[in-house]
């Protein structure tokens, strides 16, 4: 028998990081790392002829082990990241007397994966050796 994949839910993001990485805990205590990723795409326009872009950021979540590593990154990190889109509600808390408080919608990458993608800052030892 043919063995398909039915439903996949799998996003990989190349992008840079736009803050530093924001360790939060949930009511039970649990700890989890935030990164806010953002993506370009770019394009000409057919018109003018100019070449146009549009950042996209999106809201990365990491547990675990994972989420410790994910702590340590900073403000403009070259990262690729894969989990899963997700969606949830949330009703925002109520600022002064609002008896109209509406649900909103947001999506995240629930993140399985991490590869930093910056190259190693070039040592001394290199330049020390060529002077010699």
């Amino acid at each position: 028998m043919e063995n398909r994949i039915m439903y996949q839910n799998r996003a990989t993001l190349i992008g840079f990081l736009g803050k530093d990485a924001e360790v939060k805990t949930t009511r039970n205590n649990a700890t989890f790392t935030v990164l806010s990723l953002a993506t370009k795409r770019s394009w000409k326009d057919r018109e003018s002829g100019q070449y146009m872009s549009d950042t996209t950021w999106h809201r990365c979540i990491v547990w675990g082990k994972l989420g410790e590593f994910a702590a340590t990154l900073t403000k403009g990190a070259h990262v690729q990241v894969e989990g899963d889109i997700r969606n949830r509600e949330y009703t925002p808390q109520a600022k002064g007397n609002k008896t109209d408080v509406v649900k909103k919608s947001i999506t995240e990458i629930h993140v399985t994966a991490i590869t930093k993608l910056d190259r190693p800052a070039k040592g001394s030892s290199e330049s020390e050796g060529a002077a010699a």
